[in-house]
């Protein structure tokens, strides 16, 4: 791996000549810790840069592919509003960067694909996930609004009545439904992933690298008239990090319980 990627903590793999490797490798199925949420906000202009990438692959290792923001991040969010403005300039420059990087990107979903993980997933230029992967954006069941990633793509993808009930009810999809929808490019077996998804990525990799990229930035055209959608959910949902239901949402995972927000919500009207 070239010097220009040691700054990055990220696990980075070339499994071929025009392929890089962006790997999911964490305790807790792939939790998103505050050192690789930083780095996946970062690190797109430097593959945009790297000539000797073609094609990026964004995948996990064991049984997730992420599942999402690890909760001691969460939790520091809630109590300090310097950590909240940081993560959610973090948050921002995630998805602007995968949008905006000129070389494609392909996600190899399976098991567990949640929050900033998600974003990733999603946003990539061709999905593959696997047909019991576990798909589902859980902001609404902890406390905040469905920022991040969902209000920008998810309505394009699988259209609007779909996007706002698994957004709003953060019920989960396997791989097969997210395919039936179209929220996702392809749905494969389990153990084809992976292989699946490298194939994509090679085949990308071996086309004019002008005529992808031009294309991939004119179809996310789409995605960029959309900014003033994202920013705005983006914005609600790190407004939300400061009130008391996302403390109840926490403490509600951390408890194993169901939450109880519209207790949380009275706290909230008898403090103002």
């Amino acid at each position: 791996m070239s010097d220009r990627y040691e700054r990055f903590s990220l696990r980075l793999e070339r499994p071929e000549p025009g392929v890089l490797e962006i790997v999911f490798d964490g305790p807790n199925l792939n939790a998103v810790g505050p050192a690789v949420h930083r780095d996946l906000a970062d690190i797109w202009p430097v593959i945009d840069a790297d000539d000797d990438v073609r094609a990026v692959v964004v995948r996990g290792e064991g049984k997730a592919f992420s599942a999402g923001g690890d909760f001691a991040m969460i939790e520091a969010m809630a109590a300090d509003p310097a950590v909240r403005t940081r993560v959610m300039r973090e948050a921002r420059d995630m998805v602007y960067g995968v949008i905006n990087c000129s070389k494609p990107v392909v996600s190899a979903i399976h098991g567990p694909a949640v929050g900033a993980g998600l974003v990733i997933g999603m946003l990539a230029d061709v999905s593959v996930a696997g047909r019991s992967a576990r798909i589902v954006d859980g902001h609404t069941r902890l406390g905040v609004a469905a920022g991040d990633h969902a209000a920008i793509c998810w309505p394009l993808l699988c259209g609007m009545a779909k996007a706002k009930y698994y957004l709003l009810t953060c019920k989960t999809l396997t791989g097969e439904e997210a395919e039936r929808i179209g929220l996702v490019s392809l749905c494969v077996d389990d153990d084809q992933v992976h292989d699946t998804a490298l194939s994509v990525a090679r085949d990308l990799a071996a086309l004019p690298a002008s005529a992808i990229s031009w294309t991939k930035y004119s179809l996310n055209n789409w995605y960029r008239q959309a900014g003033p959608i994202f920013d705005a959910s983006l914005g609600l949902e790190f407004f939300g990090f400061g009130l008391p239901e996302v403390r109840e949402g926490v403490a509600a995972h951390r408890e194993k319980r169901a939450p109880d927000f519209r207790a949380a919500e009275e706290a909230n009207r008898a403090d103002i």
